[in-house]
Order: structure tokens, then C-alpha cells, then sequence
């Protein structure tokens, strides 16, 4: 029979990638599921089912990660394994440099990347400049026979595809052309935006500028002058005439 049926069974491999999750869904943050979600809307579930199968099973010889583009190595009941590959957009320089400028914004969002982690708020980043974290459509091709869309091999490299973004949620960013390294780079040397943040002026700058006009950032607080029932009480004009005093200690007071 031919091969996508299965009916030998595939070619058991030694020491191939085995999914962790052998039971139930595959995909246990919320990136992975993210990514899963996307498959299980568009693509046959039978055969995705059949490519759980597969990536339990440990047929998936390797994966290969790169900008735009997954290569593996699938092994079905051929002696020959399938060869798979999954292609998406990678951004440029300048759509990742504009990601980079409006991530370094949020002082959350970068917190929580320069810590490893993926903020459920980074798809709004890159929606809001019109492009897409995880992909919408994915151009994959499989050697083997198979008329079907996507494949068990495809399927089974997608899975743990899947699983690998569990273990690295970096590993999306790579995909769309970002690695971890160039990424965090780039936040380290560019600190976000602290709202009270105030510049610090070299003391000799300060004395350049300290009694010029207009300079009023740097003069010092003029205090408030004394009131006069203060003068009165320091300096007590003589007995009777503290009524007649009285304007000249106002003028005295407000000069």
C-alpha cells in the first residue's frame, strides 16, 4: 500500500525528537498555544492528529530553526526520511528597528522580555504597526507523497515546533528574524523613556549660566518676605504709638 497510509508503520528512529506532552494537547504557555490555536483553525485535524502521533513517537529526526524558515528531517515507513519545510516572513532591519523603539516605550513590556519573558501585550505591539507575531498562512512543503494538507511529517514538525516555543519563547522572535541576543541587545542599549528621569548638569555648566537672564531654572527660591505682625512682635515700637507705626512697618515688611 502506499506510504501515507501507513500500513508497515513508519521506520522506528533512534534517539529522534519526542514531544514531551504525551497525552492531550501539545502547547502549555500561552505562545505555544497561540501557535497551536492557529493550526488546529486551519488544517485538517485528522491529519493533525496523526502528526501528534509522529512527534510522540520520536519520527521527527530534526529541526532546524532559521529567519523565515524551518528545515526537518521526518522518517515515515520509506527508508528515505521526508524532508519539510516551513516558511513565514521575516521582518528587515527597519520594521524590527521600529519593534525594538516601541517595545523600549513600555517600560513593562521590556521589564518582562529583559527577563525572559513574553508579555501577552507584545502582539499588540507589532499590530499596531501592521504586521503579525504568529503567521496567518504558512508555505510548507513535504517530499513525501501524500496529497493531503498538511501532512502527519508537517504535522509532527509543527507540534513540536510548538513545543520548542514553550521552552524559548524567543524562538518566535528568531522565526520573524529576531534573535534573543540582537533583541535584548538593543533594549539594554536603549533604556525606555523614565517620566521623572531629570538630566543631570555639570556644576560648571550651572555657574556658566547661574546669573544670566532667563536662567530663573537655577536661581535660588526667592523666600516670602516677613509679616509685619511678625515685626511688631520682634521689634515693638515704643508704648502708645503702635497704631501710628503701623504703615511703616507694612512698607518695611513688603520692601
Amino acid at each position: 500500500m502506499p506510504d501515507w497510509y501507513d500500513s508497515p508503520g513508519p521506520i522506528r528512529v533512534e534517539g529522534g525528537l519526542r514531544a514531551r506532552t504525551q497525552r492531550g494537547s501539545i502547547g502549555s504557555t500561552w505562545w505555544s498555544r497561540r501557535f497551536v490555536d492557529i493550526l488546529e483553525r486551519v488544517c485538517d485535524r485528522g491529519r493533525l492528529s496523526r502528526g501528534r502521533s509522529y512527534a510522540r513517537q520520536g519520527q521527527v529526526r530534526t529541526i532546524d530553526l532559521s529567519p523565515g524558515e524551518v528545515v526537518a528531517s521526518v522518517q515515515g515507513s520509506r527508508p528515505d526520511p521526508y524532508e519539510v519545510v516551513i516558511r513565514i516572513e521575516a521582518y528587515g532591519e527597519k520594521r524590527w528597528a521600529a519593534v525594538e523603539e516601541s517595545i523600549a516605550q513600555q517600560a513593562v513590556h521590556r521589564a518582562k522580555l529583559l527577563a525572559g519573558e513574553m508579555p501577552p501585550e507584545i502582539e499588540e505591539v507589532f499590530a499596531a504597526m501592521g504586521l503579525d507575531l504568529f503567521p496567518r498562512d504558512l508555505d510548507m512543503e513535504c517530499s513525501c507523497p501524500d496529497w493531503g494538507f498538511p501532512c502527519k511529517h508537517l504535522s509532527a514538525v509543527l507540534y513540536l515546533l510548538a513545543e520548542s516555543f514553550d521552552a524559548d519563547p524567543f524562538l518566535v522572535l528568531a522565526w520573524r528574524g529576531r534573535t534573543r541576543a540582537q533583541l535584548l541587545g538593543s533594549l539594554a542599549d536603549e533604556p525606555a523613556d523614565d517620566p521623572l528621569h531629570v538630566p543631570d548638569v555639570p556644576f560648571a555648566d550651572r555657574l556658566a549660566d547661574f546669573y544670566s537672564p532667563g536662567a530663573t531654572a537655577h536661581r535660588p527660591e526667592r523666600r516670602p518676605a516677613a509679616a509685619t505682625g511678625l515685626l511688631l512682635r520682634v521689634f515693638p515700637p515704643p508704648a502708645g504709638l503702635a497704631s501710628t507705626l503701623a504703615p511703616a512697618y507694612e512698607r518695611l515688611a513688603d520692601a
